[in-house]
């Protein structure tokens, strides 16, 4: 039998849309973490829904991976874009890399990333990891096709570049500016590093596609449009999975 396809969200309407249409599907308690199997199409699925945060990421991550061997993973879910990206509301981001935007050392002159303490959070086939893991870019490219034609002739617009994960969301204009001025990234989120790091570990190929709920600035949820977010974002993730 083939290896499954791994889904990885943080909440549930990151992927309620996927899970109603899988076929021949059931759920699974594994120490308080609810696992769902199913099949879209021909392809083998299966999901977790992890909670927020990186500790709960990399737990669900870690249990996709040993308990089940995907070929692939897929983390999906929503996320805010940085005002100088150019995405608006029920645009999607495709992740090229995750950045650990929390660890690191304060200094006088400000902030460093864990490079500057010198000691890598992993060290695999040679490579060291600090602060930044890339994803799969076959991953990226397929993922990048597939929406620009789902979308070409629709408003969402399609945009990959490097994504941020932080155990504090951005909640000021201020902060936003000087988040994108260190680390240049497009899209704000509480858990994509996480995922890749273990995925890293493992060496398990992996992709990140968020919907855009809101523009990271000043924290006003009655702006925010998670629904359209997390609906254009699995309506691309099920294509995909067609695909792979």
């Amino acid at each position: 039998m083939a290896s499954p396809i791994g889904l990885i969200s943080a909440v549930p309407i990151e992927s309620n849309i996927i899970l109603r249409n899988l076929k021949n599907s059931h759920e699974k308690d594994h120490r308080g973490m609810t696992i769902l199997k199913g099949t879209l199409g021909d392809t083998s699925v299966v999901s977790v829904t992890s909670g927020i945060g990186k500790t709960n990421a990399s737990r669900g991550t870690t249990l996709l991976i040993e308990k089940f061997a995907p070929d692939i993973i897929i983390h999906l879910g929503v996320g805010g874009a940085y005002p100088s990206s150019g995405l608006k509301m029920g645009d999607i981001a495709i992740a090229d890399e995750e950045i650990y935007g929390d660890e690191g050392i304060l200094l006088a002159d400000g902030f460093h990333t864990v490079e500057k303490i010198g000691i890598p959070f992993l060290i695999k086939a040679g490579k060291q990891y600090f602060n930044e893991f890339p994803l799969d870019k076959k991953l990226v490219k397929m993922a990048l096709r597939i929406s620009r034609v789902m979308y070409q002739a629709s408003r969402v617009a399609v945009k990959s570049g490097p994504f941020l994960t932080l155990s504090t969301c951005t909640g000021t204009l201020k902060r936003a500016r000087e988040l994108e001025k260190t680390f240049h990234a497009i899209c704000e989120n509480m858990e994509g590093a996480a995922v890749a790091h273990v995925c890293a570990f493992y060496g398990t190929p992996m992709v990140e596609i968020r919907g855009i709920s809101n523009i990271v600035g000043e924290r006003d949820k009655r702006k925010w449009d998670i629904n359209l977010a997390a609906e254009n974002c699995q309506r691309l993730v099920m294509e995909l999975l067609k695909k792979i």
